[in-house]
């Protein structure tokens, strides 16, 4: 004689709701996988491969640093006449003209005329604020932005933001390595660029916030540390 299980009995439904609790949760992560997967394509296909002149000229010229050649590239574009002047945001407190002047040569002209250096900066999104006050104190209108290429998205998400009524013209330094290699095939770049990645997203998602008034951190402070005194020299 054989028993039959009641499909009404609590254990059966008890198993049946594990059962489509277990399969909703591996559908989410497959969703959440795929949603990261495409985001991570979307955000490859906005770096730059090669370097490009900047199509026009601006007020001012901003650099972040903590890059390869980013400054470098700037004081090029700053002595070309991209700009009337330039913006070294994120300088380290140690630093001044001089060690600029040495890690660049040729700049101690400039220098002296038309650089202004940003020591309060400690992150991205602290140097979109510390550029805003020097483009408001000095009525520009247009600014070439100098970072890295896989730097630049973020970058511009953050001064977009912090200044929406600015023209801005992205200058990506794209460095040797990433010219000499594919990115998948160095462990040390894809690690950068997921990192990278993340912090974007968290960019993007924390500045769609504060446009629908829900800013969860209004004191520009978002968790990070002052470069090293060497990051000027890169």
């Amino acid at each position: 004689m054989s028993l039959q299980l009641d499909d009404t009995s609590p254990n059966v439904r008890a198993a049946r709701t594990r059962g489509w609790l277990r399969a909703a949760i591996v559908a989410s992560f497959a969703l959440c996988f795929v949603a990261a997967a495409v985001g991570f394509v979307g955000f490859l296909s906005q770096l730059r491969g090669v370097e490009a002149e900047p199509p026009h000229n601006a007020d001012g010229i901003v650099v972040l640093t903590g890059g390869s050649s980013r400054v470098s590239d700037a004081m090029e574009l700053l002595a070309a006449g991209y700009g009337k002047r330039l913006l070294i945001s994120g300088v380290h407190p140690t630093n001044d003209a001089n060690d600029i002047s040495r890690s660049v040569p040729d700049s101690q002209p400039l220098m002296r005329c038309c650089v202004d250096l940003d020591h309060s900066a400690v992150n991205t999104r602290s140097n979109a604020a510390e550029t805003r006050r020097w483009v408001r104190e000095r009525g520009f209108k247009s600014l070439i932005v100098v970072t890295s290429n896989y730097h630049m998205p973020r970058a511009i998400v953050e001064l977009s933001h912090a200044m929406p009524d600015v023209t801005l013209i992205p200058f990506a330094v794209v460095g040797d390595k990433w010219r000499d290699e594919p990115w998948w095939t160095s462990g040390a770049t894809v690690r950068l660029l997921l990192s990278e990645y993340a912090k974007y997203v968290a960019a993007e998602v924390r500045v769609r916030l504060a446009d629908a008034g829900l800013d969860l951190a209004p004191d520009l402070g978002e968790p990070g540390q002052r470069r090293p005194a060497t990051a000027l020299a890169n």
